[in-house]
């Protein structure tokens, strides 16, 4: 299944000190995708001010549900509504990502009740952007499910159906859609064919480093469609040492700015690293800005 976004998909055009905020699960706060983007964004717009704030909290989701012993029973999943108006309150973003879906179907069999939670957490989703004033919305597909025993014949059919929903879904309202499901399940299924024994992620649901690219790889091809990128991550580094000095200081910088803008704005998911003030993460911040433009970018 192939996903299109709406017209100004080719035209990924930023102004100055655009703010660029990326929400979804842990998938998203481990944060290796969106590293890797605002990596090859950077050397590609090298003078640009845009910030790259990653929002994604681990085991959210847009639909609300829970499973009964989630966590060992010690605490509930927790829901995007619960943080959103603080969070767009607080960065007030201009374009935003999002990406849910892995944790939406709780890790059962497909139900239409959960189904109707999520594609209610979307639409509600979609619309609390737009009234935010948020100038473009880039929805995707949740990433591919690899369960340990059963493979792709697991939970995966779940989200190939929400995946499936999302796509379509988009497409009727004009959405701008990025498809990292489908195309990261080809990937899984022709390595699988070639070594039974191959992963994308040990634990079934959260991807390595390949599976970020993978994830990192839509997402550019979407946004830029002419930029050259290769199959693995250290392939698009290989042989370019200040992109590698680059992706090194935006990942840092990513992952002390994550966890101060989730102690800033707030949310009720227990066991998460607190984050430094804001006022130290902007000094931070700044600090780390100018060791890149000392490389050039």
């Amino acid at each position: 299944m192939q996903a299109s976004g709406q017209s100004n998909r080719d035209h990924f055009s930023w102004g100055e000190g655009k703010t660029v905020l990326f929400l979804g699960n842990s998938i998203t706060y481990a944060g290796q995708y969106v590293a890797m983007t605002e990596t090859l964004f950077l050397s590609l717009h090298p003078k640009t001010k845009s910030r790259f704030i990653n929002s994604g909290l681990p085991s959210e989701t847009v639909s609300g549900l829970s499973e009964p012993n989630h966590a060992d029973g010690k605490f509930p999943r927790p829901c995007l509504f619960d943080r959103l108006a603080s969070v767009l309150d607080k960065i007030k973003p201009e374009v935003v990502f999002v990406c849910y879906g892995m944790n939406d179907g709780i890790y059962l069999p497909f139900d239409s009740a959960r189904f109707e939670a999520y594609k209610d957490g979307i639409i509600r989703l979609h619309k609390r952007l737009v009234d935010q004033g948020v100038k473009r919305i880039i929805w995707m597909t949740p990433p591919v499910h690899d369960d340990p025993q059963l493979r792709l014949n697991g939970y995966n059919k779940v989200l190939d159906r929400y995946a499936e929903w999302l796509i379509g879904y988009a497409r009727k309202q004009s959405w701008e859609i990025i498809d990292l499901h489908f195309p990261m399940r080809r990937y899984l299924e022709a390595k699988i064919e070639k070594d039974a024994q191959f992963k994308l992620a040990a634990d079934g649901v959260h991807p390595g480093e390949l599976g970020h690219w993978l994830m990192a790889k839509e997402i550019v091809q979407h946004l830029i469609p002419d930029f050259p990128l290769e199959s693995t991550w250290d392939d698009n580094l290989h042989n370019k040492p200040k992109l590698l000095q680059l992706y090194a200081l935006v990942l840092k910088r990513q992952t002390i700015m994550k966890d101060a803008w989730l102690t800033f704005a707030g949310h009720k998911r227990p066991g998460l690293s607190k984050g430094i003030p804001m006022e130290d993460a902007s000094k931070a911040y700044a600090a780390i800005q100018t060791e890149i433009k000392t490389l050039g970018f």
